[in-house]
């Protein structure tokens, strides 16, 4: 079941007003979406991008659903004739039905084929990737995405043996990453499977140029929101709102999930929330 994190501090984030225009450039399953329609009147649009040409639209006339990488904004909106927007909400990662959807392969919960893909028509899966990238490349990927100490000793056994499917990737990360008599709050192959991820999908690329996209199409006043689930993407936007020019950030410190939503969506643990607003 999908719930959306931290939705009333990202629409508040938003300044969503009435009849304006916004972009929610990872849709999912429409919640940030729906709340944001529930504020704009009767005049106001959404635009939403997804790479998963699964998703589906809210059927609302004042919304356009893409299926397209937000990192292709610029040009999806102008074919549309937008060039300014009152405001664009980024929601990173991976979404609650692609990981609860076992044919995915991005969850060590079921024997699936190692695809990881968000758009499964487009691209080399994680099994291709694997074998295709030398075992340094590998490594290095599996140590810089997912900060995991035993990623050497992870790339060669991978190399050796490609793994087809998530259990045999999971069985074969555990084998090395699990440290016997320590506790562990997430699943020994939690970080290769997010540095996999995150690799055969550029996802740290594609929000590099996702930012700079949205930032160019914001009205002066508009606002840039964006909730991020692990540090590397939180520290690319922290350091993207701070450093450009264009933004003055909103938020001095990164809004967290309250106790509450924590408790009632354990998924939102990790997430932070930031907000930066277009200057004239």
């Amino acid at each position: 079941m999908h719930i959306s994190v931290l939705l009333k501090e990202a629409i508040d984030g938003l300044a969503v007003r009435a009849g304006g225009t916004f972009v929610d450039a990872t849709y999912g399953a429409g919640g940030h979406t729906a709340a944001i329609l529930e504020r704009l009147g009767p005049k106001g649009r959404v635009i939403a991008f997804d790479a998963d040409p699964s998703a589906h639209a809210l059927g609302d006339s004042r919304l356009t659903l893409i299926h397209a990488n937000f990192r292709t904004l610029v040009d999806e909106l102008a074919q549309r004739g937008v060039a300014t927007v009152d405001g664009v909400l980024f929601d990173l990662g991976v979404s609650s039905m692609q990981f609860d959807t076992p044919a995915r392969g991005f969850s060590w919960n079921a024997d699936a084929p190692l695809d990881m893909r968000m758009d499964p028509t487009y691209g080399e899966t994680a099994y291709e990737f694997i074998v295709k990238t030398t075992v340094q490349d590998l490594a290095n990927a599996i140590f810089e995405f997912g900060e995991e100490r035993n990623a050497r000793k992870i790339a060669r056994a991978l190399k050796a043996r490609p793994p087809k499917t998530t259990g045999e990737l999971a069985r074969m990360v555990s084998a090395i990453a699990y440290r016997p008599g320590k506790r562990e709050r997430t699943h020994p192959a939690t970080r290769t499977f997010q540095a996999l991820r995150i690799a055969v999908n550029d996802e740290l690329g594609a929000l590099k140029e996702g930012l700079e996209a949205a930032t160019s199409v914001l009205r002066p006043g508009g606002r840039l929101v964006a909730i991020a689930f692990h540090s590397l993407e939180d520290r690319i936007v922290k350091n993207f709102m701070r450093a450009d020019p264009r933004l003055q950030p909103i938020t001095r410190k990164p809004i967290g999930p309250s106790d509450e939503e924590r408790a009632r969506n354990p998924r939102s643990r990790s997430a932070k929330l930031r907000v930066a607003e277009r200057q004239p």
